[in-house]
């Protein structure tokens, strides 16, 4: 049996109960796929990251309860917490070596992080059927990324008041179906379905504001932007628009730090 360290962190939240929970894994060394793979199962959360030092930098991996997937912000925000509080991390910058998304870079100022992530490249599409029978609603616009749907309503009140038929919606050929507008006290709020990576409602999603920085930063004539998601749990982020990169701002906060044995 292995003993391996394990923390729950809140990301894009100064408050626990709030933002979206992440498990992170440090290990010495990677364990087998389907190891990692059963840890997130049994960790139950929408991500659990596992990193491994290499040199001055960490490789990174993130686990839905079923799937792997390629990219996460929220874990990737929750590793850095991990790796700076916890960790020591020796200076303001860590870089996170992924498989399929390349470099990426998380700063810390202060009790802040920024995911230095790329940007995502969508264009408008028609949408499935089963998408608008999901949710019961057509949306004024509707664009693809590269694994998502963006959807685009007209109020923040449209976008709280949806309810999706997610056993439809997870037949829909995508990673996930972002759904977004114009906020009331923020330049856009936004939520995020994904059943078809094992979770109906992701609290707040990292990646998914790879695609929405771009979106409203056209719409809106604006680099810098403030976003919300409004799930249940809520959570709050700072967008900046760079051409082919984005950087999204947050906090987080440990909720638990303990050991598993595997």
């Amino acid at each position: 049996m292995k003993k391996i360290k394990l923390y729950q962190i809140d990301a894009f939240t100064d408050k626990v109960f709030h933002g979206n929970p992440a498990a992170v894994c440090v290990l010495n060394e990677w364990l087998e796929d389907k190891t990692m793979q059963q840890i997130a199962a049994e960790n139950n959360l929408a991500e659990t990251a596992f990193v491994v030092q290499n040199g001055r930098d960490y490789e990174i991996r993130w686990f839905t309860p079923t799937v792997e997937v390629d990219l996460c912000g929220h874990a990737t925000l929750a590793a850095a917490h991990v790796l700076f509080h916890f960790y020591n991390h020796p200076s303001n910058t860590i870089n996170f070596q992924s498989r399929k998304s390349g470099l990426l870079t998380v700063d810390k100022a202060g009790e802040e992080l920024t995911l230095d992530f790329p940007a995502d490249v969508y264009q408008r599409v028609e949408a499935p059927q089963a998408l608008v029978s999901a949710l019961g609603v057509t949306p004024a616009e509707v664009y693809k990324g590269r694994t998502d749907y963006l959807l685009l309503f007209q109020t923040q009140k449209d976008i709280e008041g949806l309810a999706p038929d997610f056993r439809t919606l997870a037949s829909v050929e995508a990673r996930g179906v972002i759904v977004t507008a114009p906020g009331d006290e923020v330049d856009f709020v936004s939520r995020f379905f994904c059943p078809q990576v094992g979770i109906d409602e992701d609290p707040v999603t990292g990646s998914a504001h790879t695609t929405l920085t771009p979106f409203w930063s056209q719409k809106l004539s604006k680099k810098v932007l403030s976003a919300k998601q409004v799930s249940a749990r809520q959570g709050d982020l700072r967008c900046e628009f760079l051409g082919d990169r984005v950087k999204i701002t947050g906090r987080a906060v440990a909720y638990l730090s303990g050991e598993i044995e595997v």
